[in-house]
C-alpha cells in the first residue's frame, strides 16, 4: 500500500481524543491524525477561542485547537449519517457521495488554522485576514499542512482551500462547513457555553444530527426537526447578546486595541527608545510580514511583550499594558448614534482636558449580529438560508414555517457603546472626584437626556 492509498484508507484502530463537549473525538484516518500533529495546527493550542472573553468568563480558556477538533467531529458524524441514510444512487440525485468525506473532514479541521493571536483585534491593527491566511497555509509548499494534504493528491490542497473560500462545486460540502447552521457554529456555541459556564448556547445537537439531510442544492432539515433548529437559532442569538457582546469583554478588547495601536504608532517615531526587544512583531510594524512571521505568533508571545511594555518609557504604552494585564477594562455607556454624538464629542473634550489622549482613552464600539437571514431578490449576496424539507421533498424556508424564527429574521441586534477608563465612571478617591467633577456632571446630564447607562460592576 502506498502512502497515497494509506491516506484514503481508514486506520485499523481509530484514535480517540477525550472531549468535554462531545465526549470523544474519533480519528479514523491517518491523514487527519497527521494534520492534527502538524506544526501549524498545534499552534492553535496557544490561541484562545474567545480572546478577551476570559477576562469576563474566567472558564473561557479553551483554544482554537479544541474547537477545530470539535468541528471535525461534528462533520464526521454528519458524513456517517449521510452515508448511512442518504447515499447517492444515481449521479445528481441529491444524495451523499462519500468520496467527498476526506475533503469535508480536512476543511472542518483546518477552517480556523489562519487565526492569529487575539484574532480579530490583531487583524484590525495590522490589517491581516485570517481567512486569506488559512488559504495561504493550505497552499504554501513550505507548510507541513500543505505537504500532508498533497500526499492525498497534488490538487487536494486546492480542493480543501476551495471549501474554505466557498468556491467548491458541491454545495453540500460548502454548507456543512459554512452556512447559517454548520459544523463550525454548532461546535462553538456548545463549546463556548460549556467553558463560559452559561446555558444560553445549549441546544439539541443529537436531534439536529438526526434530521439533517443532503439535497441537490445543499443541506436541509426534515420538517419534523423544526423545533430543534428553532432552539439552535435562539441559542445563537442569546450567546451573542449575553456572552460575545458582553460589555466588559468589549472593554478589554478596546484596551487591547489601543495598546497595539499605540505600539504600532510609536515604533517609527525617532524619539522612541524601547528598553526591550520585540523582534517577532517588527515585521508587522514595518508592514513586511511573511507567512512564517505570522505563524510564530500566538497569545503567549503577545502577552510576553505586554509584560515588557509595562516598563517602557512611553507612559501611554506602559499604562495600557498594565491595564490589560491587570484586568482594568474600559467602562462604557450606551448611546444613540443618531442623536447622542454631539454629547460624546463634549465628553471626549472633557477627557482630553483631564490629560488623557482621546485616541487611546476613549472609543466608540458597536456590536451587532443578524441571528438569521433569508434570501431576498434585491440582496447583493445570497445567504445560505435554512431549508426545511417535507416527506414529499418540497422545501420551505425556516422563517416561513416558524413564527419564533420569523421574529428574529433580518433584524440586527446589539448596541453602541462609548468606552472610557474606569476611573471616569467610578472614582476611587476624593482627588479623582475633584478632577473629574465636570465630566460627572456631563454624564449625569447625558443620562437624564434619555440615554441608558449600563453598569457592569458585577463583572
Amino acid at each position: 500500500m502506498t502512502e497515497n492509498d494509506q491516506y484514503h484508507e481508514r486506520l485499523p484502530l481509530e484514535k480517540v481524543f477525550r472531549d468535554p463537549v462531545h465526549r470523544y473525538i474519533h480519528v479514523q484516518h491517518q491523514l487527519i491524525l497527521d494534520l492534527i500533529n502538524a506544526r501549524e495546527f498545534q499552534r492553535l493550542r496557544r490561541i484562545k477561542q474567545l480572546g478577551t472573553a476570559s477576562f469576563t468568563f474566567h472558564g473561557a480558556e479553551h483554544s482554537r485547537f479544541t474547537h477545530s477538533l470539535g468541528v471535525y467531529e461534528i462533520a464526521r458524524r454528519i458524513c456517517d449519517h449521510f452515508m448511512r441514510s442518504y447515499p447517492t444512487k444515481v449521479p445528481g440525485d441529491g444524495g451523499w457521495d462519500d468520496s467527498e468525506r476526506l475533503v469535508v473532514l480536512c476543511a472542518a479541521l483546518l477552517h480556523d488554522i489562519g487565526h492569529g493571536p487575539y484574532s480579530h483585534t490583531f487583524e484590525h491593527i495590522f490589517h491581516t485576514d485570517h481567512e486569506k491566511i488559512t488559504i495561504d497555509i493550505l497552499l504554501s509548499p513550505e507548510t507541513e499542512v500543505h505537504q500532508i494534504l498533497s500526499k492525498v493528491s497534488p490538487d487536494f490542497p486546492e480542493k480543501v482551500a476551495s471549501v474554505i473560500d466557498k468556491t467548491y462545486p458541491n454545495p453540500q460540502v460548502v454548507q456543512l462547513i459554512s452556512s447559517q447552521i454548520d459544523a463550525d457554529r454548532m461546535d462553538y456555541l456548545l463549546r463556548d457555553a460549556y467553558y463560559t459556564g452559561v446555558n444560553y448556547g445549549t441546544f439539541d445537537l443529537t436531534r439536529i444530527l438526526r434530521v439533517i439531510r443532503p439535497y441537490k442544492e445543499g443541506i436541509a432539515f426534515r420538517i419534523q426537526g423544526m423545533h430543534a433548529v428553532e432552539d439552535y437559532i435562539v441559542s445563537r442569538y442569546q450567546m451573542y447578546m449575553q456572552v460575545y457582546f458582553h460589555p466588559v469583554s468589549r472593554g478589554m478588547e478596546v484596551t487591547l486595541d489601543h495598546l497595539l495601536k499605540r505600539a504600532n504608532r510609536i515604533y517609527d517615531l525617532p524619539e522612541t527608545q524601547f528598553k526591550h526587544s520585540f523582534s517577532l512583531l517588527i515585521p508587522f510594524f514595518e508592514k513586511r510580514f511573511t507567512l512564517e512571521d505570522y505563524l510564530k505568533l500566538d497569545d503567549g508571545v503577545l502577552n510576553t511583550y505586554f509584560t515588557l511594555w509595562r516598563d517602557e518609557q512611553d507612559q501611554i504604552l506602559s499604562d495600557l499594558a498594565t491595564r490589560f494585564l491587570d484586568r482594568k477594562p474600559f467602562k462604557s455607556v450606551t448611546y444613540q448614534k443618531e442623536t447622542d454624538l454631539p454629547i460624546i464629542k463634549k465628553l471626549q473634550g472633557l477627557i482630553q482636558k483631564a490629560g488623557y489622549e482621546t485616541d487611546y482613552y476613549t472609543a466608540l464600539n458597536n456590536s451587532y449580529d443578524l441571528p438569521y437571514d433569508f434570501y431576498r431578490p434585491n440582496q447583493k449576496s445570497r445567504p445560505a438560508q435554512i431549508e426545511l424539507i417535507y416527506p414529499d421533498h418540497t422545501l420551505i424556508e425556516l422563517s416561513e414555517a416558524s413564527d419564533l424564527v420569523k421574529a428574529l429574521t433580518g433584524k440586527q441586534h446589539g448596541d453602541e457603546r462609548f468606552y472610557v477608563p474606569k476611573e471616569f465612571l467610578k472614582p476611587h478617591s476624593s482627588s479623582e472626584i475633584s478632577l473629574f467633577e465636570p465630566l460627572y456632571q456631563e454624564f449625569t446630564r447625558y443620562i437624564k437626556n434619555g440615554a441608558i447607562y449600563h453598569s457592569d460592576e458585577d463583572k
